[in-house]
């Protein structure tokens, strides 16, 4: 697919992520390659994408947002991989810029460009369609400038980018098993011939 979009929510965790507007890194961004989805009885084939965020926040109590080992939590939001007119991810990147793309930005924009950009996620609970109930991101938001002029926290993750067309490997083996599911899945693993990891 490349990770170029254009006009046309993660790794998981034990302890998720709490309801609430959370301060955030996008640290990794992953192209999990055409996917099968169903939308109002629909089936079709779309490119997805997945960004994932570090949270610098705390709960409610005041207690920071960490993993049992004191690492910032993580959580992720797949999108489809376009800028039409109404896709989400085109809503969400404007949004979180605080401004519209330009006619030039819509034939061709880099998501690198968002790698390590700081974000406000709301994050909410939801119920799946299986029943279960999930933390999801609602919305990316831009950083007040009271929160910039304040000073923002030292990243914790190394910035990474997993692209189908020139995958990285080594950082392949490090994602969760469905994601790997995920990605061997698509038509565009099967044409890089990939070895399956055992």
């Amino acid at each position: 697919m490349g990770l170029t979009v254009k006009a046309s929510g993660g790794s998981s965790t034990f302890k998720p992520v709490p309801s609430g507007m959370h301060l955030a890194r996008c640290y990794r961004i992953i192209d999990i390659g055409t996917q099968s989805t169903t939308w109002k009885g629909q089936t079709k084939q779309q490119p997805k994408v997945m960004l994932q965020f570090e949270v610098h926040s705390e709960d409610s109590d005041g207690n920071p947002i960490v993993t049992d080992k004191g690492e910032p939590m993580s959580i992720s939001k797949n999108f489809t991989a376009s800028l039409g007119e109404n896709a989400i991810l085109r809503q969400e990147l404007e949004n979180w810029r605080s401004r519209a793309f330009t006619a030039d930005e819509l034939k061709g924009f880099q998501l690198k460009n968002v790698l390590g950009a700081w974000a406000m996620l709301s994050v909410v609970k939801e119920q799946g369609n299986d029943g279960n109930e999930y933390t999801n991101i609602s919305s990316i938001n831009p950083v007040s400038s009271q929160i910039k002029k304040a000073g923002l926290p030292e990243g914790h993750n190394e910035l990474k980018i997993f692209d189908l067309e020139n995958p990285d490997m080594a950082l392949f083996e490090t994602f969760g098993n469905k994601i790997k599911e995920k990605i061997q899945s698509t038509p565009e693993w099967s044409k890089k011939i990939l070895p399956t990891p055992k």
